[in-house]
């Protein structure tokens, strides 16, 4: 990882334009590619990102990252004052808590909660930058990435979206389609998902454990 602290401008250009204007930041460059921009405060959440894949230029005082999409951030520098690198090595991920992690191993034994005709390959199967929850195959042998969480946002759906980046660049794997499974999902989510071709997945946690809801139905 490359952190470069600097006072400096940014400026996005794609399917809308944003500007930060000169102050103190903080630049992050993941192993992965992805770049993201912070704040002394905002909690976790970056002023600007680009994500993995895409392709910096570092020219005199100024950093351009281009997107296959053609989405351009424009990083000026008017001073670093810090820039330094670290191997951190592969993660051993996220250890998931108890509902999620009993959830996952539930859909790995009933995939057709998920979808109709679906196979299980694995659980955990590795990417490098982490593992995604489920790989199955479907009804024609397609292969169907699975992430799966207690409660679905925008961030479990950018995590999935850099699994399948990453996945497709596996010739066995493709094509490759991605399915975002959760107990519920946020309306933002799932209009992100939908503009990745990524299908989204409510699942009833106490009916995959065999409980009978007790909620009344007709049918």
């Amino acid at each position: 990882m490359r952190v470069v602290i600097a006072h400096c401008q940014v400026d996005y250009a794609g399917r809308l334009t944003a500007h930060l204007p000169m102050a103190l930041r903080l630049v992050m460059v993941k192993a992965d590619g992805c770049i993201a921009i912070h704040a002394d405060g905002g909690a976790y959440k970056p002023l600007n990102w680009m994500n993995a894949p895409n392709r910096v230029s570092e020219r005199e005082n100024e950093w351009v990252v281009t997107n296959p999409k053609g989405e351009t951030l424009t990083i000026t520098f008017e001073e670093i004052l810090s820039d330094s690198a670290w191997e951190f090595g592969v993660d051993p991920g996220l250890q998931k808590d108890g509902v999620e992690a009993h959830l996952q191993v539930l859909l790995a034994e009933n995939t057709d909660a998920i979808a109709q005709g679906l196979t299980l390959v694995r659980r955990e199967f590795p990417t490098d930058i982490g593992p995604v929850d489920l790989m199955c195959r479907d009804a024609d042998g397609g292969a169907v990435a699975i992430e799966v969480k207690r409660r679905g946002d925008i961030d479990g759906v950018e995590q999935l979206t850099r699994y399948l980046e990453r996945l497709d660049r596996d010739p066995t794997l493709r094509p490759l389609r991605g399915i975002f499974v959760a107990q519920s999902i946020k309306p933002q989510a799932k209009v992100l998902a939908a503009s990745r071709d990524i299908m989204c997945v409510e699942v009833d946690y106490d009916e995959l454990r065999g409980i009978e809801s007790p909620v009344l139905r007709l049918f």
